[in-house]
């Protein structure tokens, strides 16, 4: 079955739309589809490699491309602090600067908002950080990361938002909520005056906790000023999966059907299967290379962590379903060697076996909701992907 998008009718003289719903699960809320960036479409659901500081780690452009990955994200926050905006822009933008020619979304920083909190403070005008890097001091408001992600000229941009931490009060919630509408309503305003015929896209982030209170007010205020998609944030830092999930059921009923979805920071292969079935079509995390570093895989049968013991006289390959080049040449035992020598071949087999599971995942996910048999995929991978191990 196809799942690229050479197969859009160009025949018709009507306008086409930028977002497209092609298939319903039926017996879920799973749709796939495509979406229209300045850099071409992209099939949906889909998952992002995070190339946080415009590489994500130990993968080459050329090895995104070989697995192909339609689209990565990086992080205006850590790029602003390096290389900084002057070497990206003498570099001619952040596509040109790191060799990548297809659409990249930027994260505005919002999550350093969060995970730095020692080291900022906010306000409704902004956030005020303190470099992780070399301790100088920094001021950023919602339109100074509009501007910036202007001049990496990201395909989508995210809005900067305030995360609050699980768990809080109810009126710590209500307050990083507020601010996030607040933010998202600037930005919005700064976008449209000052970047007219802009082709960048900009998503909203639905705040709130886990208060369905304050969740319903945060998408009906950021989906009433308008963006050109939506994404769920404030989640999986912390809370128990099962609230997540009944956290995001209750966001997705009010988020609009010819709009993106974007689920931010998750997660486990299990987590966005469960997630695609609640009618989430975008996922990232940097979970598969920061596993792959720490010497796990993904396989079927789940994660293994393969610099253990167990593994010494395996000569299986990580995962005997996978076709990457990683299975199709070293075994476990290998591989093994490799990390727990530290030698750097060994985190990049890992890395890049970890992003090819996700991506191969999403592409299966695709063909089965074309088919009409997402709920069947979805029973007969978590039965696989959560049994033991074989030896």
């Amino acid at each position: 079955m196809m799942d690229k998008t050479d197969h859009i009718n160009q025949d018709s003289k009507a306008p086409i739309p930028d977002f497209q719903v092609r298939d319903l699960d039926g017996s879920s809320r799973a749709r796939s589809g495509v979406f229209r960036t300045a850099r071409g479409w992209i099939d949906f659901p889909f998952f992002m490699p995070v190339g946080t500081n415009a590489t994500v780690k130990t993968l080459s452009v050329e090895d995104l491309s070989d697995l192909d990955a339609q689209i990565i994200l990086s992080n205006a926050y850590h790029l602003f602090m390096r290389p900084g905006p002057a070497v990206i822009k003498a570099g001619g933008g952040l596509h040109k600067f790191m060799g990548w020619d297809k659409p990249i979304l930027t994260d505005s920083g919002g999550y350093q908002v969060f995970s730095l909190s020692k080291l900022r403070k906010v306000t409704d005008e902004g956030a005020e950080f303190q470099s992780h890097v070399d301790g100088t001091t920094h001021f950023f408001t919602p339109e100074d990361i509009i501007v910036f992600q202007g001049v990496l000229g990201s395909d989508i941009m995210m809005l900067l938002d305030e995360c609050a931490p699980y768990p809080c009060d109810h009126a710590h919630a209500q307050r990083a909520q507020k601010r996030t509408t607040l933010w998202a309503r600037r930005s919005k305003e700064f976008h449209v005056k000052n970047s007219p015929g802009s082709k960048q896209l900009l998503f909203g982030i639905i705040q709130g906790a886990t208060f369905k209170d304050l969740r319903k007010q945060s998408a009906e205020d950021i989906i009433g000023i308008g963006f050109d998609g939506y994404a769920v944030g404030g989640l999986s830092v912390d809370e128990p999966p099962e609230v997540m999930f009944e956290i995001l059921e209750h966001v997705e009923q009010f988020l609009p059907k010819d709009k993106p979805r974007y689920l931010m920071g998750v997660g486990m292969p299990d987590q966005i299967v469960k997630a695609v079935s609640l009618g989430i079509d975008m996922f990232d995390t940097s979970i598969p290379t920061r596993y792959g570093r720490n010497g796990s895989a993904f396989t079927s049968r789940g994660r293994i962590t393969v610099r253990n013991a167990q593994y010494t006289l395996d000569q299986k390959p990580l995962d005997e379903r996978c076709d990457c080049f990683a299975c199709n040449r070293y075994t476990r035992s290998y591989i093994r060697h490799l990390v727990n020598t530290k030698e750097i071949l060994g985190l990049r087999l890992l890395s890049y076996h970890n992003v090819h599971f996700y991506l191969r995942l999403m592409r299966e996910i695709r063909f089965a909701i074309q088919e009409r048999r997402f709920s069947q995929f979805q029973k007969e991978f978590l039965s696989l992907y959560n049994s033991p191990e074989q030896a």
